[in-house]
């Protein structure tokens, strides 16, 4: 199982139809799983994901 690292949380609305009728529906993250360097798999956003991959190329 996945450490998850991130506390961000589904964004809620409406659906709007053509007739403006209003359901709820919810947006889930795109989470994914990735395997650190010392082998823990974390679930990460993939906007987290790009973010440290940019900053491992900035440090190297």
């Amino acid at each position: 199982m996945a450490v998850k690292v991130t506390n961000k949380k589904p964004l809620s609305g409406n659906r709007r139809s053509h007739a403006l009728n209003a359901t709820k529906r919810k947006q889930n993250l795109n989470l994914q799983v990735e395997r650190l360097a010392d082998g823990t798999k974390v679930r990460l956003t993939a906007r987290e994901k790009r973010t440290l991959r940019k900053d491992e190329k900035i440090a190297a």
